[in-house]
């Protein structure tokens, strides 16, 4: 019989936690698992910083219910350990290399192909601020609509339009090209 799929959370442990930990942990664990691989580049690493960070928001679940935005925590949670993890192994981010070959892949490049440079755009993402990092990343990377950004971020819409939009400006400026401003979903 072929092995079976190990589940993320074995029965026991999603038996133990809170209702509200396994309904944020099944809307963000893809999402979380798909922007630490763009990060780092590699599935094990991916998984493994995933579950890290799902079993330390676990351990202070409490705690982390009191912060003025749970996603935000989490995020911010979630891209400490991406550095810890990049710092111990001595590397950078992995983002010019994983997100081009992903823009190659999925056909992603089409929505930047304004862009003459696919390596010099990812490069220049990885100079943006942290917010606005996290949004092109999330959104023009990874694919996700504005409303599912927000919601992995704990920001408004509007906020992450916001982000986008100064993403945009400061990208164009750093690669010296005009960006026609549009209308973002």
């Amino acid at each position: 019989m072929a092995d079976q799929p190990r589940p993320v959370l074995g029965e026991d442990l999603s038996a133990a936690l809170p209702a509200d930990f396994l309904a944020f942990f099944s809307a963000h664990h893809q999402a979380y698992l798909r922007y630490a691989h763009i990060q780092l580049g590699s599935t094990a690493d991916a998984e493994w910083v995933v579950e890290e960070v799902f079993g330390q928001l676990a351990l202070i679940w409490g705690e982390v219910l009191r912060r003025p935005s749970v996603p935000a925590f989490a995020l911010a949670t979630l891209r400490e350990e991406i550095a810890k993890l990049l710092a111990a192994r001595g590397r950078d981010v992995a983002l010019v290399e994983t997100a081009a070959f992903a823009a190659v892949r999925e056909a992603t490049r089409a929505r930047m192909g304004v862009l003459e440079s696919a390596l010099g755009l990812y490069a220049a993402i990885t100079r943006l601020p942290d917010r606005q990092y996290d949004v092109v990343v999330m959104h023009f990377v990874l694919g996700y609509p504005v409303r599912r950004v927000a919601g992995i971020m704990g920001l408004s819409p509007a906020t992450v339009r916001s982000h986008v939009r100064g993403a945009r400006r400061r990208l164009a400026r750093d690669l010296r090209i005009d960006w026609a401003t549009e209308e973002e979903d």
